[in-house]
């Protein structure tokens, strides 16, 4: 279990996120840190999620002076493309029918910060998913529930329909949904 006497802050807007970090029976706080979340042309995977979570931290520690610091970013990648949230129902549909049938990288990056040891831990997961071969009427109905529209991939392993596409998994499921639990967790105890 984590003990600490400083307060501990998720810098996430992420539902699943904050459902996960629960399950570690931590006391935190929301804090917004939003960032431009464009990935650079020719960024690899694990350089942009690190990248992009240790941005976010940045911005958190710009408002939090003291305290534990979790930020998280996740990105899907098929074919060496890097897919984040669909822009719009369209590009849902487009999304979801291109993982249709295939086997698809996702990876999450993130930054645990304490201000009072200004211990920094930066690292990231990846977890391979395959998805089974969906039908056209499968992905129009799941777009228009608006499910996908704020999760990385179009899609989310959890809590949805999105859970029925999934063939099997080879890694940290919990990073699918957007947060290696296990390592977040590691990560707390090193900067403690």
């Amino acid at each position: 279990m984590i003990k600490s006497n400083l307060p501990i802050y998720l810098a996430s807007k992420s539902p699943r996120r904050k459902k996960l970090l629960e399950q570690l029976n931590l006391k935190f706080k929301i804090i917004n840190a939003e960032i431009d979340e464009k990935v650079f042309p020719g960024e690899s995977p694990i350089k942009a999620v690190k990248r992009l979570a240790a941005a976010k931290l940045n911005k958190a520690m710009l408002h939090i002076k003291n305290g534990i610091i979790i930020t998280a970013d996740t990105i899907v990648v098929i074919d060496k493309k890097i897919i984040g949230k669909p822009e719009n129902k369209k590009d849902a549909v487009k999304i979801l029918k291109s993982l249709s049938g295939q086997t698809h990288a996702v990876y999450t990056g993130f930054s645990v910060y304490n201000s009072s040891t200004k211990k920094i831990i930066t690292d990231c997961e990846l977890t391979k998913v395959t998805f089974r071969n969906l039908t056209n009427d499968e992905i129009k109905n799941y777009v228009l529930t608006g499910s996908p529209m704020d999760k990385a991939g179009a899609y989310g392993i959890q809590d949805d329909f999105g859970a029925v596409f999934v063939k099997k998994i080879n890694g940290d499921y919990y990073n699918v949904v957007g947060l290696p639990l296990t390592k977040v967790y590691e990560a707390l105890l090193r900067v403690l």
